[in-house]
């Protein structure tokens, strides 16, 4: 079994702003259990126009406002029983999203090297980290906290899928599976 890490940038002014103060290609990680990307989870925004109303959000990149985002996107080999840890601890996270809150002050403290532990508040890295970490895929040598995106990239067994616009991924991806669909159906 595998998910998969996405991690991207898109053209808005925060996104470029935090790019900017990081020197990083790409400023968001999400996690996929699929590879067509349609149960990917994050903590991001929860209005697209407007960043600083965030949260715990299941990502839809196609969304016009993702389509143009550069993107990263690694797989990564689970056992079964890891997937169903990952899928459960989503499962909490969407019957109970209201509980959940974007943790900017983590972030700003993490910018400053200070850690701020807050419950039910995790920025997109920090989320992905506990995830990892909940289900046993991965281990960390500083609390989840200070992982970035970046970090991420160190994990053991990341094979890199794709680069490029997410546009170009989704439409690949979708013709991919309809000339599977056709191939079986031939």
């Amino acid at each position: 079994m595998e998910i998969f890490i996405i991690y991207s940038a898109n053209n808005s002014l925060l996104s470029k702003a935090i790019k900017c103060y990081t020197k990083e290609k790409y400023n968001h990680v999400s996690i996929a259990l699929d590879v067509e990307l349609k149960d990917t989870y994050s903590f991001g925004r929860k209005k697209i126009n407007n960043p600083l109303i965030g949260g715990f959000v299941k990502e839809d990149f196609k969304d016009p406002f993702f389509l143009t985002s550069h993107c990263s996107l690694y797989s990564l080999e689970v056992t079964e029983e890891q997937y169903e840890s990952i899928r459960k601890i989503i499962s909490y996270f969407e019957t109970n999203k209201e509980l959940f809150q974007y943790n900017l002050l983590g972030l700003v403290a993490l910018s400053m090297e200070y850690c701020i532990e807050r419950e039910n508040a995790y920025f997109c890295s920090e989320f992905v980290a506990m995830l990892l970490t909940e289900s046993k895929i991965a281990t960390f040598q500083k609390k989840n906290q200070f992982i970035t995106p970046k970090d991420l990239l160190a994990l053991d067994n990341l094979t890199k899928v794709y680069e490029g616009q997410m546009i170009d991924y989704l439409l690949n991806t979708v013709r991919y599976e309809e000339n599977n669909a056709y191939a079986s159906f031939a």
